[in-house]
């Protein structure tokens, strides 16, 4: 019997439902504007998986840094929600360096 895809599954399951806290709390801290630093982090770790002899670790790396890619595409959707009274806001949020230049980007949504 191989168990490879099912603890790959619960592995994976395990990792994005620690994305959502990930997103909410970041947001709440952090704010928006911290996405390309998530999003650069989800690619490093994603590049990083490619180097990684064993294949159930290659894979969970992999997937931690795609929950990354994801988190950071969602924090500006989770600024909405937030604005909207659905979690608490937070007026003391750490200011990412260079917040003027990436004011100017367009955050990104799936």
């Amino acid at each position: 019997m191989n168990t490879f895809g099912l603890i790959i599954g619960v592995a994976t399951l395990l990792i994005i439902g620690l994305g959502f806290p990930l997103v909410i709390r970041g947001e709440r801290y952090f704010g928006y504007l911290w996405w390309p630093y998530m999003m650069s982090t989800g690619f490093s770790i994603i590049f990083a998986s490619l180097f990684i002899s064993t294949e159930w670790l290659s894979v969970v790396v992999g997937v931690l840094g795609a929950t990354f890619v994801w988190g950071s595409t969602e924090l500006k959707e989770q600024a909405v929600r937030t604005e909207l009274g659905w979690f608490p806001f937070n007026e003391n949020k750490i200011k990412p360096p260079f917040e003027e230049i990436i004011k100017k980007w367009k955050a990104p949504h799936l």
